[in-house]
């Protein structure tokens, strides 16, 4: 194998050092050259057999007598093009069973169809003819593809190339040659054309609402059920067919997807995207997804966190079809261990975790142990014989990031929580996972991209075990600015008092986010904006935030609440006792009612509201400016301030007089009368910087101090008696949510997010 030989085929010199570098490429192609000289002599092998070849090698992913006809329908010709080439691969993954049928595979692959210029020529001329009038009056703005597309889906297996060249010839000889300002408007379209192909793209929505997941890319192209083998990179075996058979059968051809959660701590905001894809997907399909915890490590795993995640799941509004644990299925799981063992693809090991770390550990000596005596000694294992660590069931594949023979089941004398004191030998992730989607007929696995180098493992496992085996799809994690989202992390926030627990309405964990009043609506439009592709996600909580504004905007009923109280004496109010003033809960929606809040002579503004001297701008209360009272229809003005030793004003004596008497004030401001007074928990971002762990000293290093501010606040009264996580809008504030804390004797509120406005508002 050599630079040259690639050379030979037309490809060039970079591109051949380049394919060399990929060994699997390298030798696929190394091998279609060798099958292809066969029947040609080496001069008739030229650049556009070479791409075909290549096009076999880097594309092609079946068994080596199938990749051996491709190349003879390339040598002889029969294949010429690179649509013929595809139709061939769309042929041969959707008949994965040979014998193959050559009259169907010649019928689709176009084999002996020729098409001629004429045929072109007359096609062209033909689609020209019904879009001319558009044409002439857009000229070389026209955009072609709509002919292109026609014309190639009548002439599926016409030149590409002669095609464009044709097309181009008879616009030219209806139009004449582009004037200078084709060419201006062209630019002018191109620049439109691109942002409207991101808005198209942006708005393949899977399940057809706002607040489902975009699917991006090859989300778009998934499998029917039934039909892993179309999936690029899945393994066939010669059971295949049998097993996806009996699948179907199972299944009903239903779409069956899982939500497969580690119960060793509370889920994260990237998890919701992953909650949405898995259950959305399947919604949106008719069909059901299984919520199964990865139960499969006693020591971290606690029946609060079990609890928490199904909680979680549906606060967002998801019902799973069954919730299962993969210890539901360790007697099973325990029966594929001996199964593997026995095809000689499973040995018990004696290497301890010290030797087996870093990226290049020994190989294992007792790799090539008897398989008899393999399952003596994983039945003690079971059986309590070994010592923690002394012993490890191994599987004999090495993954594609290199690890050799990973671990399948371990000891652990550690009772489990959910099935006891039964079993001493747990199964791996590596081993568990794959075999409990096969168990459950999952279609499709869908996890984030870190599980993409354990793919291959994935497949290698259920097909040595000849079980039915899904597909296995990766996409980006979602990452947040500002914030830290892994367990062991939130830990030692716990830990250092630095937040209070996982519900800590700082961070970003979804019962934090559910404490601090994030309604699950808002978060799941925001998963469906953010959609799923294989590139990672890092966004800014900004946008988060606004969908939460935007829902919050449309239920949270208003409310009136004095942070930082300055009290008002009304000189002139003019009623002998308080009256009732009516409020509307949400303004622009009148169906949502109203509430009534008191209003009295002596009321409580907020104190940046008054000043005594002010800059022209400011627009609020002064000794010479009046202001608006909000809901009242009163427009008040300053009569006396009263100020304590200190100079600071403790009092503002005021008249008041109606709207309509009165040049309309620059501005309104809320207040409060007999207002109930609340703990409110001010909450900002818990971290200073985009990325807190890049810091000098690590995140712990980087916490904000002011991301909590604890103050006393005079709210009005339609808010007594609310249950936790009400939500209110408090007026010029912000977004507002009951708190767990609160009792009887208090309410506790928790800012959720603050309103996007002028601050001199």
């Amino acid at each position: 194998m050599s630079v040259e030989l690639f050379v030979k085929i037309g490809l060039s010199e970079a591109k051949a050092k380049e394919t060399l570098a990929n060994p699997a490429v390298s030798k696929q192609l190394e091998t279609a050259i060798n099958k292809c000289l066969e029947s040609l002599k080496e001069e008739e092998l030229d650049k556009s057999v070479g791409n075909l070849l290549y096009g076999i090698a880097s594309r092609y992913k079946g068994s080596s007598e199938r990749l051996g006809l491709l190349v003879d329908y390339v040598s002889t010709r029969k294949i010429h093009s690179d649509p013929q080439l595809t139709a061939a691969f769309d042929y041969l993954k959707s008949h994965p069973v040979d014998p193959i049928n050559r009259f169907e595979f010649e019928a689709m692959c176009g084999v002996g169809v020729v098409v001629t210029r004429d045929d072109i020529v007359m096609a062209i001329r033909s689609a020209i003819e019904a879009n001319k009038e558009e044409l002439i009056a857009k000229r070389y703005n026209f955009n072609i593809g709509k002919i292109m597309a026609g014309v190639k889906s009548k002439l599926k297996w016409a030149n590409g190339k002669l095609l464009k060249t044709v097309l181009d010839e008879e616009i030219e000889s209806l139009l004449g040659p582009k004037t200078e300002s084709d060419n201006a408007k062209q630019k002018k379209e191109n620049k439109v054309s691109s942002k409207a192909k991101t808005v198209e793209v942006d708005q393949s929505v899977g399940a057809g609402s706002e607040s489902s997941v975009q699917l991006v890319g090859n989300a778009l192209k998934f499998h029917k059920p039934g039909e892993n083998y179309t999936t690029e990179g899945y393994v066939m075996t010669p059971n295949t067919m049998k097993l996806l058979e009996k699948h179907l059968q199972v299944t009903g051809g239903q779409v069956i997807t899982r939500f497969p959660p580690e119960p060793n701590g509370i889920l994260h905001i990237g998890h919701a995207k992953a909650i949405n894809f898995n259950f959305g997907y399947a919604k949106a399909n008719g069909g059901i997804t299984y919520l199964r915890y990865d139960d499969t490590n006693p020591e971290k795993e606690e029946k609060r966190f079990i609890l928490g995640i199904q909680e979680m799941v549906e606060w967002l509004g998801h019902k799973p079809f069954q919730i299962t644990h993969a210890s539901d299925y360790f007697p099973q799981l325990y029966e594929f261990a001996v199964q593997l063992i026995k095809r000689g693809c499973g040995y018990v090991c004696h290497q301890q975790y010290e030797e087996l770390k870093g990226h290049n550990p020994p190989p294992s000596p007792w790799r090539d142990r008897p398989i008899q005596e393999s399952l003596d000694l994983f039945e003690d294992m079971r059986k309590g014989k070994f010592s923690e660590g002394e012993a490890t069931l191994r599987m004999k594949y090495i993954m594609e990031d290199g690890k050799q023979d990973p671990v399948a089941y371990r000891i652990k004398y550690t009772p489990h929580p959910h099935t006891g004191s039964d079993w001493c030998i747990y199964p791996t992730y590596d081993f568990t996972h794959c075999l409990c989607d096969s168990i459950e007929n999952i279609t499709h696995s869908l996890c984030t991209k870190e599980f993409q180098s354990r793919r291959s493992a994935y497949y290698w496992l259920c097909n040595s075990l000849d079980v039915y085996c899904p597909v296995q799809w990766e996409y980006g994690r979602l990452n947040l600015l500002y914030t830290v989202v892994s367990k062991r992390k939130i830990q030692k926030l716990i830990t250092n008092n630095i937040v209070n627990d996982w519900n800590d309405p700082r961070l970003f964990t979804l019962t934090a986010l559910k404490r601090r009043g994030f309604p699950p609506e808002a978060i799941n439009k925001f998963c469906a904006k953010v959609g799923v592709t294989m590139a990672q996600t890092i966004l800014h909580p900004d946008m988060l935030e606004s969908c939460v504004r935007a829902e919050l905007n449309n239920t949270a009923h208003r409310a009136m609440a004095v942070l930082d109280p300055l009290k008002i004496v009304i000189d002139n109010f003019p009623h002998k006792n308080s009256v009732d003033i009516d409020v509307t809960n949400v303004p622009h929606d009148p169906s949502m009612g109203s509430h009534s809040v008191p209003f009295d002579k002596e009321l409580f503004i907020e104190r940046n509201d008054f000043r005594e001297t002010a800059e022209s701008d400011y627009r609020r209360l002064t000794m010479s400016q009046a202001v608006g009272l909000r809901h009242t229809g009163y427009v008040m003005s300053v009569n006396n301030v009263l100020k304590d030793d200190t100079g600071s004003v403790m009092q503002l004596n005021v008249n008041i007089i109606k709207v309509s008497e009165t040049d309309k004030p620059k501005a309104f401001i809320h207040w409060v009368s007999s207002p109930v007074i609340c703990d409110i928990r001010l909450y900002d971002r818990l971290f200073l910087h985009e990325n807190p762990e890049e810091r000098p000293g690590g995140y712990l290093n980087d916490v904000n101090p002011n991301s909590l501010i604890l103050v006393k606040g005079y709210v009005d009264r339609s808010v007594i008696g609310s249950a936790p996580l009400t939500s209110f809008q408090f007026e010029r504030h912000g977004y507002f949510c009951v708190d767990y804390d609160s009792n009887d004797d208090r309410l506790v509120f928790n800012r959720t997010v603050t309103l996007k406005e002028d601050a001199k508002k």
